[in-house]
């Protein structure tokens, strides 16, 4: 481990005040000794340079998947008080609102007889890759009711059904959305992309329940052994990534503006309660709200092809959970024992809440929010549930997926697209892409193992094992 780092548990780590100049809190981060072979020094420096932000309440934190980032480390989570606490862009990311959702089926292994058949329609049916272009014509009145309404603006235009709206973190619309804060690119690049699956690591894919670890959990979440699943993991897309470019360089003037102190300029960030503070505020819910959208669009596709191909109803389908990664959001934690008002930056970490959550499904209340932590193409994924311990000690939070360990230049340079597909397909994994190229920078061996990442978050509590799934077949952008 890395000079000046303290083991604090198992698999719970502390970057002590004065690891860099100017921290205001501890950083702590969650990994096992496996997993700290990966670990990058770049990365813990970035989780240090986030505790020196204005307003950071409790700990700088940071999820087993931690790697290098743009500002703070994918795998960051910071928490920021409203009154003096500020808001910044590098603890988002670019793809505002990536995030995964998992819907069942009634179907098992056995009856996937055409699973080649079956793929070859999803990706004729979703549009996928760089430069993919929906069916949809938007027009400016319909992308506001998007960048407002979400997963509920989508719903209402026939994309899906009202249940699918309270199986979504903040039932699919993030309040507080402006769409006069994207700008006229922004929105011109959003216009052609609702419902596309996009390119990097989003991806569509056909799941079975291998193995369940509570049964009482999987079956409030409606899983069973063998049932076949579909996990669709996508953001916001040529929008988000705009509004995210735009609004770094108004945040950058605003950073020397309001004369805040930063180690690293990719930090760039403003008071909450400033204008650009808000201005950036509206501009991602609105982005989030598309990227809810965009991923109820694109499931309702999926319910479609498998109601045609196996004569199964619409309704059969249900959405398990849809989980965001990448976004900003006002929430109530308790801070050395009192209630606060806080904005949750989670970049590369998704929600954890656990049970009694105010705005979970009656079913799950009991257990805590599904959390979904997708692997990357031949590895398994697996549903989780939050915990209080993740209330307690990370503002609810936990990883989002498994974490790279190679970029994706590196990849493309070692790594061949078609073997790393026929090595799938001799495990029975049909992968399906624009192009071999689009494989080689996703590949298994470029991610951190998934299942010694839950792993770390199982054992420290921050979220618990409930069932993992493996895939089947895959649609990568």
């Amino acid at each position: 481990m890395l000079q000046g780092v303290k083991r604090l548990a198992p698999f719970e780590w502390e970057v002590p005040v004065g690891y860099v100049p100017g921290m205001r809190v501890p950083g702590r981060f969650f990994l096992s000794d496996e997993l700290a072979e990966t670990l990058e020094e770049g990365a813990v420096q970035q989780l240090a340079n986030v505790a020196t932000m204005p307003g950071i309440v409790k700990n700088s934190l940071a999820m087993p998947d931690i790697h290098w980032g743009y500002g703070f480390p994918i795998g960051g989570v910071a928490a920021f008080s409203i009154e003096d606490g500020v808001i910044s862009p590098g603890g988002v990311g670019f793809d505002i609102n990536c995030g995964v959702r998992i819907l069942t089926t009634p179907l098992s292994e056995k009856d996937l007889t055409k699973k080649r058949e079956l793929i070859e329609r999803l990706f004729n049916a979703v549009p996928t890759g760089v430069g993919a272009k929906s069916s949809l014509r938007l027009t400016q009145k319909e992308l506001d009711g998007m960048l407002t309404g979400g997963a509920r603006w989508a719903v209402r235009q026939g994309f899906g059904i009202e249940s699918d709206l309270v199986h979504c973190e903040e039932q699919g619309a993030m309040a507080g959305a402006d769409p006069a804060a994207v700008s006229a690119k922004a929105r011109q690049r959003g216009m052609p992309q609702s419902g596309t699956l996009g390119a990097g690591n989003h991806f569509l894919e056909i799941q079975a329940v291998r193995e369940i670890y509570q049964e009482d959990v999987a079956k409030a979440f409606g899983l069973t052994p063998g049932q076949i699943c579909v996990m669709i993991h996508c953001g916001s897309r040529g929008l988000g990534h705009q509004v995210c470019t735009e609004h770094l360089k108004v945040l950058e003037g605003a950073t020397k503006k309001y004369g805040i102190s930063l180690p690293d300029r990719q930090l760039a960030c403003a008071p909450l309660t400033s204008p650009e503070g808000e201005a950036y505020f509206g501009a991602m819910a609105a982005s989030s709200n598309y990227a809810w959208a965009n991923r109820q669009v694109i499931m309702h596709m999926v319910r479609q092809v498998f109601s045609e191909m196996f004569h199964i109803l619409y309704e059969e389908m249900p959405l398990v959970y849809d989980v965001a990664h990448n976004v900003a959001k006002l929430e109530e934690h308790n801070v050395d024992g009192r209630r606060m008002q806080l904005c949750v930056h989670r970049k590369g970490a998704t929600r954890a809440f656990g049970p009694g959550a105010p705005d979970l499904p009656g079913e799950y209340a009991p257990w805590g929010q599904p959390v979904i932590i997708p692997g990357s193409m031949g590895t398994s994924s697996f549903l989780l549930h939050g915990t209080r311990g993740a209330m307690e000690r990370t503002f609810g939070s936990t990883c989002h997926g498994s974490g790279r360990v190679m970029s994706r230049i590196k990849a493309k340079k070692v790594l061949s697209g078609r073997k790393v597909k026929d090595a799938l397909a001799a495990d029975g994994i049909i992968v399906r892409a624009p192009h071999d190229g689009a494989i080689a920078d996703e590949a298994p061996e470029v991610y951190k193992p998934s299942a010694e990442v839950v792993r770390v978050v199982d054992s420290a509590g921050i979220s618990r094992l409930v069932a993992r799934v493996v895939p089947l077949g895959v649609i990568k952008g």
